[in-house]
């Protein structure tokens, strides 16, 4: 079993990087202003599976493959890049839209390529996983326990970023408020794809 000073160290860890501005997050916040809690649950819902999933691959080793082929690193960043660009693209569309409905939301597939193309998302789980498995322990009991707790953290902490979105842009329904900002999504978008071509 995880000693809980460990555990007290994972969540000092892993809450203000699940929670701080970064890639992920301003697409949380994006999809929630423009779709609404309800319509961006299927791109929030892949973006945990992510989560999941990265967590497992990393915990039981994919950390030496970036180790030993920095390359590997380079070709997802590059990845991440074209897919947020490619995002700032469905935002920029959905600008042509005169209701709510009309715009078709991100879906689980999204958020799952998403999570998977962001490298602040394999930084956070390398290092987690890097510093905190005991080597004096069970592995599989230990990434399993890593990864529930990483996945439940991102709930909550995206949960905060989409609502927030939502909140800040609910009242807009206006053609003209839907227009700005699918504009102003995909604006920030392109920011974040520059900012992370050049990091």
């Amino acid at each position: 079993m995880i000693a809980l000073s460990t555990w007290l160290l994972i969540l000092a860890f892993a809450v203000p990087m699940i929670v701080s501005p970064g890639p992920g997050n301003t697409v949380l916040a994006a999809s929630g202003g423009q779709f609404g809690l309800r319509r961006t649950v299927p791109f929030w819902m892949g973006f945990e599976a992510g989560n999941l999933v990265w967590c497992l691959v990393y915990g039981f080793g994919l950390s030496e493959v970036f180790a030993r082929h920095p390359l590997a690193y380079s070709v997802l960043k590059w990845g991440g890049t074209v897919y947020i660009v490619y995002l700032a693209w469905c935002f920029f569309r959905s600008a042509g839209a005169t209701e709510r409905q009309d715009l078709r939301p991100l879906g689980f597939i999204d958020g799952f390529v998403s999570l998977s193309l962001n490298p602040k998302v394999h930084s956070m789980i390398l290092v987690m996983f890097s510093q905190f498995l005991s080597p004096g322990l069970p592995l599989s009991a230990q990434v399993l326990q890593m990864a529930v707790v990483f996945v439940v953290v991102g709930l909550a902490c995206h949960f905060l970023w989409i609502y927030g979105g939502q909140v800040l842009f609910s009242r807009a329904q206006s053609p003209r408020a839907i227009r700005l900002q699918g504009l102003a999504f995909g604006a920030c978008m392109l920011v974040v794809a520059g900012v992370m071509a050049v990091s």
